[in-house]
């Protein structure tokens, strides 16, 4: 009976990693051509859905933007972003001058604390704006980050 029980647990977990990896990676990940593939901030900006710069509004007191003022390496620049608006839905990450300034985009679902934190990639020395997406209305900040050597190896 013992050999019968094991053999049912095995099964289980060998059809649960199975059925894991026939699982669409589309329905794990989300990648928006149009937002990622822009070359200008601006063009980048408009595309995730902010009509005109007025739509912008400035919330350095509800975003929180942990980032170092000088980072030795540019393919490894730690961020930190907590946003305090109620209703978070979205967080965007832009790096000004890289070639594809939109770094990042987290989608916060409801009973989640909107905080993210990882490592983006800077091409050189720019400000790093982040925009919160929270009841329809955009919010933004920004901070600049000194480059040292960029992402690319380049000095």
């Amino acid at each position: 009976m013992k050999l019968t029980k094991e053999r049912r647990v095995f099964l289980h977990s060998a059809l649960g990693l199975i059925s894991a990896l026939l699982i669409p990676s589309k329905a794990l990940s989300r990648w928006d051509n149009n937002a990622y593939n822009k070359v200008d901030i601006s063009e980048s900006i408009f595309s995730i859905g902010v009509v005109n710069p007025g739509d912008l509004r400035e919330a350095n007191d509800a975003i929180d933007l942990s980032l170092p003022e000088i980072a030795e390496n540019g393919a490894i620049v730690p961020i930190t972003v907590r946003s305090r608006i109620l209703n978070t839905e979205r967080i965007f990450v832009f790096a000004e001058k890289n070639p594809q300034p939109l770094v990042s985009d987290y989608v916060i679902t409801d009973g989640v604390e909107p905080f993210v934190a990882s490592r983006i990639k800077m091409s050189e020395t720019a400000f790093v704006h982040v925009i919160v997406l929270a009841r329809g209305k955009f919010y933004r900040t920004a901070r600049q980050v000194k480059v040292t050597i960029g992402g690319c190896g380049e000095e």
